[in-house]
């Protein structure tokens, strides 16, 4: 019986895989290299492994595409400031955005 994505016995496998393969990176080192392969940065043989890692582990695929839809809605909050803020925002995120903005100095 193969496990489940969600399962258990799943997370271990993948943990051992990520941990024992040659040319492998974990969850912890996608984390690390994120930005240099989002900016388009990150050298070849390390970019391999790290869509490598990206096929393998859903987790880190869904975190990837939050990291660029986050990116992107940030960007979009520059170019229009008056644009609406989507409705699943959380007001206390809104709140904590305001109170900083009004804390930071102007250059």
């Amino acid at each position: 019986m193969t496990p489940s994505y969600g399962s258990k016995a799943w997370r271990f496998m993948k943990g051992a895989m990520l941990r024992n393969l040659p040319l492998m990176i974990t969850c912890r080192q996608f984390e690390d290299f994120l930005l240099d392969y989002v900016e388009g940065s990150l050298p070849a043989g390390q970019r391999r492994v790290f869509e490598f890692h990206i096929k393998i582990c859903r987790e880190c695929r869904d975190y990837l595409a939050a990291y660029r839809e986050a990116t992107k809605l940030g960007k979009q909050s520059f170019d229009d400031p008056a644009a609406p803020l989507p409705d699943d925002v959380p007001e206390d995120l809104i709140t904590a955005v305001l109170e900083a903005r009004r804390s930071t100095p102007e250059p």
